[in-house]
């Protein structure tokens, strides 16, 4: 009997719902931090799948990722280009399961038309960050869009050699032009590129926007997610670093690994963030 009572203890403390994780997130409030998930982690589902996912996992904020299939009903795929009632339909689905989107992207439009379209559906969407690997050429059309629908490009650092896998190009990049553009931080990306991601961090002190949170098993190209605390990624010293930066905005959980189950993995991460949040 004791043995059954202990196991249903470790069960439900392993399964605790999602408002007891969510109550644990005190500590990121005060500090500004929201702790949500990309879609693109969930990608072998549906946007209304994967909004359950998020849930079952304490989440409450997405970034949602230009492709996926929406599901629960909706017809489509979540693009810029949706119209008005399909849009309306979306934000329904976000609000049924109370979470909010926060970001989208990645995105690359290929001219200042799609440009004009990706903030225009940002816009409609309430989302304030769009995720982007803006070509060269049309930085300052970002720029003058950024002021224009006030939000904000977060440049995004896909591994070397990809043109912003390296801090110092995306502050090329954004240097004379909007306040409002900064950098999508994926640390996990870093480590494949072999940078050390705290000091990325510091190379960008004040223009972080957001980032794309991985711990990985190994510092090599291929390496791959694991449980945030237990790879390479040195997961406490960023958090300690943004913490002393006064950083204030989006964790987004991309994890690219047991693609068709990773929620046990998603959700120890999120347990392990927010222990180390609280003990900043």
């Amino acid at each position: 009997m004791k043995k059954l009572t202990l196991a249903l203890a470790l069960a439900g403390a392993l399964w605790a719902s999602p408002s007891t994780l969510q109550a644990q997130d005190k500590a990121s409030k005060k500090l500004g931090w929201k702790l949500g998930a990309q879609s693109y982690t969930f990608n072998r589902f549906t946007l209304a799948e994967a909004l359950n996912k998020l849930d079952s996992c304490g989440l409450s904020y997405v970034e949602m990722y230009p492709g996926q299939n929406i599901g629960g009903g909706i017809e489509g795929k979540v693009n810029v280009n949706m119209d008005e009632a399909t849009q309306k339909q979306v934000l329904a689905l976000l609000k049924k399961h109370k979470i909010q989107a926060v970001a989208f992207g990645v995105v690359g439009p290929r001219n200042a038309e799609e440009w004009e379209q990706t903030f225009k559906f940002a816009k409609g969407m309430g989302i304030g960050i769009i995720t982007a690997e803006p070509r060269k050429e049309h930085l300052d059309v970002v720029s003058g869009l950024c002021d224009k629908y006030q939000i904000k490009i977060a440049i995004h650092d896909h591994p070397k050699p990809s043109q912003y896998w390296h801090p110092d190009t995306v502050l090329a990049a954004i240097k004379g032009r909007s306040p409002l553009m900064g950098a999508c931080a994926d640390i996990g990306h870093w480590v494949r590129s072999g940078l050390d991601p705290v000091e990325c961090i510091q190379k960008l002190n004040g223009h972080i926007h957001s980032l794309h949170f991985k711990d990985l098993n190994e510092k090599a190209p291929k390496a791959h997610d694991v449980i945030w605390g237990t790879g390479v990624s040195n997961v406490r010293g960023v958090l300690e670093e943004l913490k002393k930066q006064g950083f204030k905005g989006v964790f987004s959980a991309e994890y690219e690994y047991h693609w068709e189950n990773s929620v046990p993995e998603v959700r120890e991460s999120v347990k392990n963030w927010r222990e180390m949040v609280k003990a900043l």
